[in-house]
């Protein structure tokens, strides 16, 4: 379970790429002070990286590095996390996992946009077909903490931005 002794959550957003976590995790940093962290970003800026992956043309995480670069930081709470995968964060760090969720079409419009060759758009289409990252993390934390959010368009931005605002308000009175 998540330490007792944070002033302030963690809270993990995750979901297959093109389904919006950080537009979703930015905008709450925004509106509830917490701190935003995209993993990508520290893996590159703290030299996380153990190489290219030239097929899917993407770096390929240290994942133990990361975890060792965060560990102070996440343990002090007050954190939102802004990464595609879940699993291999310790359980010990999130008090709430939200999973978004983009239709088919919908995503597979906005990796085109961001120029994804075909193999990779491929690949995340099938992870958002197959609720990869949803069922990982699911199997990596406890049902409880794990929630499934719609992510297609921008009312459901906001929809899910007031039930994680509401989240940590009620979060804030029990702790």
């Amino acid at each position: 379970m998540a330490a007792v002794s944070r002033v302030a959550p963690n809270i993990m957003i995750a979901g297959t790429p093109g389904t919006g976590k950080s537009t979703l995790a930015k905008e709450l940093s925004q509106r509830s002070g917490l701190n935003y962290i995209n993993i990508g970003e520290v893996a590159e800026q703290a030299d996380c990286m153990d190489g290219y992956d030239e097929e899917l043309q993407c770096g390929i995480l240290d994942e133990d590095k990361v975890i060792d670069e965060l560990e102070e930081t996440m343990s002090a709470g007050g954190n939102i996390v802004d990464y595609h995968s879940c699993e291999f964060f310790p359980q010990r760090w999130f008090d709430i996992v939200f999973v978004l969720r983009t239709d088919n079409t919908i995503l597979h419009s906005r990796l085109t946009e961001r120029g994804y060759n075909e193999k990779k758009i491929e690949g995340n289409i099938s992870s958002e077909i197959f609720q990869v990252i949803l069922d990982a993390a699911k199997d990596s934390y406890p049902e409880e903490i794990v929630h499934e959010l719609p992510s297609d368009n921008a009312d459901q931005l906001e929809s899910n931005l007031d039930k994680i605002l509401e989240w940590l308000a009620l979060w804030k009175q029990q702790h």
